[in-house]
């Protein structure tokens, strides 16, 4: 069992990454905003509500992937790196793995913040993230976040052994998942 986590700011490329790896291993894909468009026309993710049911979604889907058949998993998502929260989260979604011997990858996409407005309206990204098709709004919410989190490593991060951090300013998906690939010997 395979548990790969693909993070980064918005509109990095995590999502077309994780498709290009999925189709190029028995991995599958579980991206963030699967959680989110399933709850949105309920509840908005901003709300306390539309946030614990995305999450207690996502906890179901970790636990029965975790003891499941299945080769292993993709996860793609937004991770604040100063919020102590955050990593106990991430901390306990490997727990769930570790105790099924899975093993357990990172990689860090990173490119300069005018690509990822650029990125952000892709068609592939609104096909999938209908909650991002008000571009007017994505553009706001993607700004805003950049100053409030802190989405990419500096020299430290705190699983190095078993960490990839990739500029994919000017590769493909298909090239960034060719080097997960290389780099973990999937």
């Amino acid at each position: 069992m395979e548990l790969i986590f693909i993070f980064g700011p918005p509109a990095v490329g995590k999502m077309a990454v994780g498709m290009a790896l999925e189709k190029k291993t028995d991995l599958k894909l579980f991206h963030n905003h699967m959680s989110i468009e399933f709850v949105q026309p309920f509840f908005n993710y901003s709300t306390e509500t539309g946030m614990k049911l995305v999450e207690e979604f996502r906890r179901r889907i970790f636990e029965e992937v975790a003891v499941s058949d299945l080769k292993g998993l993709i996860y793609t998502f937004v991770w604040d790196l100063s919020d102590p929260l955050d990593k106990e989260y991430v901390d306990s979604i490997c727990e769930l793995f570790r105790l099924r011997g899975a093993r357990i990858s990172f990689v860090e996409l990173f490119t300069g913040l005018e690509t990822r407005l650029e990125r952000n309206k892709t068609e592939l990204r609104l096909l999938h993230k209908t909650s991002k098709r008000n571009l007017e709004w994505s553009q706001e919410n993607l700004l805003k976040t950049e100053q409030l989190y802190k989405m990419n490593s500096d020299e430290k991060f705190y699983y190095p052994n078993i960490f990839l951090k990739i500029d994919n300013s000017n590769l493909s998906p298909d090239e960034v998942a060719n080097k997960i690939i290389n780099h973990f010997n999937f």
